[in-house]
């Protein structure tokens, strides 16, 4: 099954599911328009159409995880042995994760117990989707025949560069973005009434090593391992030692008598 956030009419979709049907069967499942920065949003206050605009290629008027729930429990006749998401029109590294709606398409197909990873185009300018549909046929293959953990999904990001550019492939984690209110851009409407626009400007990186930014400079492509138990275990042990405290029990203050 492949989906995407930039909408069932994306290039990005339709070329990465042409080069899929080289390993099997492929259904497209994708949002009716764009759903960017959607993160996991599962509609639940609407009723979700269905579209069938091909053969094996439908609409949703929902979210990217909305399609893939849709797909696995109501629309295919059997379960997927994998999920794909993209490919996205710009890269997903970094804190990008926990807002896009690319990647949270993977989750979805992780939680429902299904081999899943995300492939990005990292650009914002005229996309060349020739390389990373390559690559995620090259991984797709892999992972069809290796599987992957439980509870684990594949973030992939590739630089906007032809195939004979690209300098190999990096296991990577998560970079960190550092942020500032530069990001935040206020102007003002014809009416005199504010507004914002949020993520105007570019922004820096932490230096660490090996992650998904630091492989995208390096003209590499970057795959990160993602997992959906968010438990911070180096902490855990240090929050038990305050149990006691959250248990105790508040002293009651006496009452003041009167006189």
């Amino acid at each position: 099954m492949v989906t995407n956030d930039d909408g069932v009419h994306s290039k990005g979709l339709h070329q990465l599911a042409k080069r899929l049907k080289s390993l099997g069967e492929v259904t497209v499942i994708a949002p009716d328009r764009e759903r960017n920065a959607a993160s996991h949003a599962l509609t639940l206050h609407k009723p979700l159409r269905v579209e069938q605009m091909g053969d094996a290629l439908y609409a949703v008027n929902g979210t990217p995880t909305d399609c893939v729930n849709l797909g696995v429990n109501a629309l295919l006749d059997k379960r997927p042995n994998l999920v794909v998401s993209g490919i996205n029109k710009g890269g997903n590294v970094g804190d990008d994760v926990t807002y896009s709606g690319t990647v949270s398409a993977a989750i979805e197909g992780t939680l429902l117990g299904i081999p899943s990873f995300a492939v990005s185009l990292f650009n914002d300018g005229e996309f060349n989707f020739a390389a990373a549909a390559e690559f995620a046929v090259r991984l797709a293959r892999l992972i069809v025949e290796h599987g992957l953990p439980k509870d684990t999904l594949l973030n992939v990001n590739v630089p906007n560069l032809p195939i004979s550019a690209i300098r190999g492939v990096k296991v990577t984690c998560l970079g960190k973005r550092i942020y500032d209110r530069s990001n935040i851009v206020a102007k003002t409407d014809p009416r005199g009434r504010g507004y914002y626009w949020i993520g105007a400007n570019e922004t820096s990186w932490e230096e660490r090593k090996d992650t998904d930014d630091l492989a995208i400079r390096d003209r590499m492509v970057s795959v990160t391992p993602i997992h959906l138990d968010l438990t911070n275990y180096a902490v855990l042990e240090r929050l038990r030692g305050w149990e006691p405290l959250l248990n105790k029990k508040a002293r009651r203050r006496p009452k003041e008598k009167q006189v």
